[in-house]
C-alpha cells in the first residue's frame, strides 16, 4: 500500500520538481492513490496544494488528507480558480495523470518557468502541446513514469532515503480505502473499475 504511489509521486514532486516551501502545487485526479500520495509529500514539504476533483463527493476527503484547496472541474473553471488562489501568479508545479486537452488549462494555470509533469493519459484524447503559452512563460512540460526512479539505482536509493523516515514518523501516512479477501477478486475490480475509491485497495491472500 505505499510503493506505487509514493515513489511515483516522490520522483515527480521532489526528484524532477525540486518543490519548495510556500510553492503550490496543483495535482489532477487527486483522490487516485498517487494523487493522496503526492498531497502528503507536498505538505511534508511546506506546499500549498491545490487538488482536483470531478465532482462534491470526493471533496471534504481531499480535505482530509491535507488538500489546502479543492477545485471541483464539473463546476467551476480550473484556471480561473487556480488564479484566485495564487493572486494571479499560477502554481509552480503540476502533476497530471489526464492529459489531452487540458492540458491547455493546466499551462494557463502554471506560473511564470513552471514545470507540468504528465504521468498518464487518462483522458484518451490527443494531448496538444500548447506552444504559445509555453514561450510566453519559458514552461517545462515533461513525461515521467516511476520507472525513471525505480530502475535507476541511485534514484531509488535517494527515494528510500527520503521516504521511509516520513512513514517512520507517520508524517507519510498510507491511504487505504477498502479491503477484499482474495476469493472476492472480481468485486474489487468492479469496485476499482466504479471511480468511488480514495486511496489504495487492498486484496488479503
Amino acid at each position: 500500500s505505499i510503493w506505487m504511489q509514493y515513489v511515483t509521486a516522490y520522483g515527480a514532486l521532489i526528484h524532477y520538481g525540486q518543490l519548495q516551501k510556500g510553492q503550490h502545487v496543483l495535482i489532477t485526479a487527486a483522490s487516485s492513490s498517487v494523487g493522496i500520495a503526492a498531497i502528503q509529500i507536498a505538505k511534508s514539504q511546506g506546499g500549498i496544494v491545490i487538488a482536483t476533483s470531478r465532482g462534491e463527493a470526493k471533496k471534504e476527503l481531499l480535505i482530509k488528507h491535507g488538500a489546502d484547496h479543492v477545485i471541483q472541474t464539473d463546476c467551476q473553471n480550473l484556471v480561473t480558480e487556480v488564479a484566485k488562489i495564487t493572486s494571479g501568479k499560477g502554481v509552480e508545479l503540476v502533476f497530471d495523470p489526464i492529459g489531452g486537452p487540458i492540458v491547455n488549462q493546466l499551462a494557463d494555470a502554471t506560473a511564470q518557468a513552471g514545470r507540468i509533469i504528465e504521468y498518464g493519459a487518462l483522458d484518451g484524447e490527443p494531448t496538444p502541446f500548447p506552444l504559445f503559452t509555453a514561450l510566453a512563460k519559458g514552461l517545462i512540460i515533461q513525461g515521467y513514469t516511476i520507472f525513471e526512479i525505480s530502475q535507476k539505482e541511485e534514484n531509488l536509493s535517494n527515494a528510500k532515503q527520503f521516504l521511509l523516515p516520513l512513514f517512520e514518523s507517520n508524517i507519510l501516512i498510507p491511504v487505504i480505502d477498502k479491503e477484499f479477501n482474495f476469493d472476492d477478486i472480481q468485486l474489487a475490480h468492479e469496485y476499482m473499475e466504479s471511480n468511488q475509491q480514495v486511496g489504495k485497495i487492498i486484496v488479503n491472500l
